[in-house]
């Protein structure tokens, strides 16, 4: 049996001190050095075969941290290893707790395609692996055909507009990672947060809609309307990609940040469908009377098709198992949810006819999260103001406890 571990990590923009990134916003040395000590830690702690970052402004900023964890977890392994007069079980500890460097790991770096100059700055993704990769990482971001999305007339008239997307808002990160026999396709993503979205008429400073002073309700609803269509709108692309992976047969994980919770449309765009539970009580596509419905044979090969292209939630498969009712990854306004996801292909469901292993545990680190209300709460600039989740595969059969 191999097991592995994939996690899932928004750093809170990763980018060295002295360095302007959004207007007005950046890390004094000092600054930099807390942040950079913390995400050294907390990688320690993840500890994870594949991490799939988010928020990264610079590659060289990310390799810094990746080894600073290097050097102080080998440290507390020279520290913790255990005697030869030491009994069995403290060594057996200590080759579970034990730090495993990156020295020979491969990282792949998608720089955003919309970043700019200092104090417009944009953030790329990035993927860490200790199992390699097969072939070259692929970036989804500038699209060779824009997505052009028809609305439906609904009152008469042939022309009901359109929506289209020429670019994502932040790169899509593919790899292919050798785990065993098996190699496991990974996307990684950072969604449309949602931040309104407002345009800036020619001429002007900035958009009517961020005065605050002038506080225009109908104008940043408009905005938050834009932000969604363009998260739905990449997830849509994210899923027609999932969907091109499954169709060959390959096992795929996605991770990354939704911006979005696990019931949203985004989220379910990514996912796909849940299957009805009986497709032969639903009239015919092309049906010609009342009676006219799905067979029953019609409806197993239905659902086998639905439930071949799902992606399932870490999560919930977490949650399910473990009789437990609450895991969040994110804290604003007083309001805490999981926005922050680790999806898997019924690949690693082990009652699928497809299945190649189980995700045996899911782990949350997210004590250093808080939405402001607590005044002995960690400064999240300096830490990050997103939870890390990580999955605990095993691929093969055998024992899975």
């Amino acid at each position: 049996m191999t097991r592995f571990t994939v996690a899932s990590f928004n750093v809170k923009n990763l980018i060295g001190p002295d360095k302007e990134y959004y207007e007005f916003q950046r890390y004094t040395p000092e600054e930099y050095a807390w942040k950079h000590d913390w995400l050294s830690e907390q990688i320690q702690s993840l500890n994870a075969d594949v991490i799939g970052f988010q928020e990264i402004f610079e590659e060289e900023a990310l390799r810094d941290v990746i080894t600073a964890a290097d050097t102080e977890g080998q440290a507390a392994n020279t520290a913790s290893i255990p005697g030869s007069d030491k009994p069995y079980r403290k060594k057996a500890i200590f080759r579970k707790l034990a730090y495993t460097p990156y020295a020979d790991a491969a990282l792949a770096f998608a720089p955003n395609l919309n970043d700019g100059p200092a104090g417009q700055r944009r953030p790329g993704v990035a993927v860490l692996s200790r199992l390699g990769f097969v072939g070259a990482p692929e970036t989804i971001q500038e699209l060779s055909e824009p997505v052009r999305i028809p609305l439906q007339s609904l009152g008469g008239g042939n022309d009901a507009g359109h929506y289209t997307v020429k670019r994502l808002s932040r790169p899509i990160l593919k790899v292919r990672i050798p785990v065993g026999e098996h190699v496991i396709t990974l996307f990684n993503c950072h969604l449309k947060s949602k931040l309104g979205e407002f345009i800036t008429p020619p001429g002007a400073e900035f958009a009517p809609e961020q005065n605050l002073v002038q506080y225009d309700p109908v104008g940043r609803a408009m905005g938050s309307l834009r932000a969604a269509l363009r998260r739905m709108t990449e997830a849509w692309v994210l899923r027609r990609a999932i969907v091109d992976e499954l169709k060959q047969g390959r096992p795929v994980m996605v991770t990354g940040d939704f911006n979005d919770g696990e019931n949203a449309v985004s989220s379910e765009i990514i996912s796909g469908e849940v299957p009805f539970k009986n497709y032969a009580w639903m009239l015919r596509h092309d049906a010609r009377g009342p009676n006219d419905r799905y067979s029953h044979e019609e409806n197993e090969v239905i659902t086998e098709q639905v439930e071949a292209m799902r992606l399932h939630s870490a999560e919930k498969q977490f949650v399910r198992k473990s009789l437990r009712d609450m895991v969040y990854t994110a804290a604003f306004g007083g309001v805490y949810e999981s926005i922050d996801q680790i999806y898997l292909s019924r690949h690693f469901l082990p009652e699928t006819p497809d299945s190649i292993g189980e995700m045996q545990y899911f782990s949350v680190l997210n004590d250093h999260l808080t939405d402001g209300s607590h005044a002995e709460a960690p400064y999240n600039k300096l830490a990050s103001d997103h939870g890390q989740i990580m999955a605990h595969i095993a691929l093969g059969q055998g024992e899975t406890g």
